[in-house]
């Protein structure tokens, strides 16, 4: 559907996961509490952002949009390797580029991470997060693990 390998997108949904860790927020709680107008600055300048470290950005932005700490700990609960943020947030970036056109990029990335996809694909006891994009993508349509 979309451009494949939207960097931008990329890095965003990447940096909604580092968040999410350092914060032990849910993922979905993460864009809420960026809300739609920091996800779309983000997005609009990520190829600058991107230069900053992954960590400094984090940081600005949970004092900035004043993110607590929550007690949702997937990796601590993780039995086996935990992914690492950037594959997780290439998980996310391929399914809302498979998933919505270039011009509902943001508006997909809100809508997948507030749908039932997030949790399962923030449960890393189960090997659902690295399934191919094409089975994502069709779970996602069909709104459900197939």
């Amino acid at each position: 559907m979309g451009t494949k390998n939207n960097n931008d997108l990329f890095y965003i949904c990447s940096l909604i996961e580092y968040i999410g860790r350092k914060t032990k927020q849910p993922r979905k709680k993460v864009a809420d509490y960026l809300g739609r107008k920091h996800i779309h600055r983000i997005y609009e300048h990520a190829d600058v952002f991107h230069c900053e470290p992954i960590e400094k950005m984090a940081e600005e932005l949970i004092e900035e949009c004043n993110i607590p700490k929550g007690s949702f700990d997937n990796v601590g609960a993780c039995r086996y390797t935990v992914p690492d943020y950037w594959d997780i947030g290439e998980v996310y970036e391929r399914l809302i580029e498979d998933s919505y056109s270039d011009q509902d990029i943001e508006k997909g990335l809100w809508q997948v991470y507030h749908s039932w996809i997030d949790s399962s694909i923030s449960d890393y006891n189960t090997d659902f997060y690295y399934q191919s994009r094409d089975y994502l993508a069709a779970c996602y349509q069909d709104g459900s693990i197939l």
